[in-house]
């Protein structure tokens, strides 16, 4: 049994040998976040079946798997194409109304019963508001940087843009919530972690 504090790297290139065992640990691992990552772009496709549809796909292509830099950008990447691809075939057969394409949409929220002080409580609901209030691309930007941690260049390549907008976009989403904040800029900074 393959203990669960193993690397993804090594699951990676366990999975690519076919170990079912590290394909389990991956699967355990990201399941979740990948379907609240594609709950965030859309409420209309099968989340959890494009999900597994990726999985599938890693466990059927293993053998031709190649290295990746990231495992959780590979796998939120890999979801996002998965449902453009549901989106845009559906949207063909039913003759829909083109859209923008897919949007996040997921709200933020940072858990409130988590806060015991009045006013950081209210810092919070100021920041949910400018959250919401942001595009859709920064919010999802933000959102992979702050909420899973991805680099910029990973998130460039997952919003299929260069790695210079990607920064533009973080940067103008944050200089937004820095204009827009009242109150103690410390705090909306410790939010983020940004300085």
């Amino acid at each position: 049994m393959l203990k669960p504090l193993l690397t993804d790297e090594v699951l990676w290139h366990r999975l690519r040998d076919g170990d079912e065992e590290a394909f389990t640990l991956l699967f355990e691992r990201y399941y979740g976040r990948m379907v609240a990552y594609g709950r965030s772009l859309t409420i209309s496709l099968p989340v959890a079946d494009c999900v597994q549809e990726v999985f599938a796909d890693l466990w059927l292509y293993r053998h031709t798997l190649s290295e990746t830099g990231s495992i959780p950008a590979y796998l939120l990447a890999s979801t996002r194409k998965r449902l453009a691809r549901l989106y845009e075939r559906d949207r063909v057969f039913r003759r829909a109304s083109p859209l923008d394409g897919l949007e996040f949409s997921l709200p933020f929220t940072i858990q409130e019963q988590l806060i015991t002080d009045e006013e950081t409580g209210e810092a919070v609901r100021q920041l949910n508001r400018l959250l919401n209030a942001l595009p859709a691309r920064q919010r999802e930007a933000l959102y992979l940087r702050y909420h899973h941690g991805l680099p910029v260049a990973e998130i460039a390549t997952m919003l299929q843009i260069n790695y210079q907008s990607a920064v533009n976009l973080l940067h103008r989403a944050v200089s937004q919530l820095r204009s827009a904040w009242v109150g103690d800029l410390p705090l909306l900074l410790a939010f983020f972690s940004l300085s």
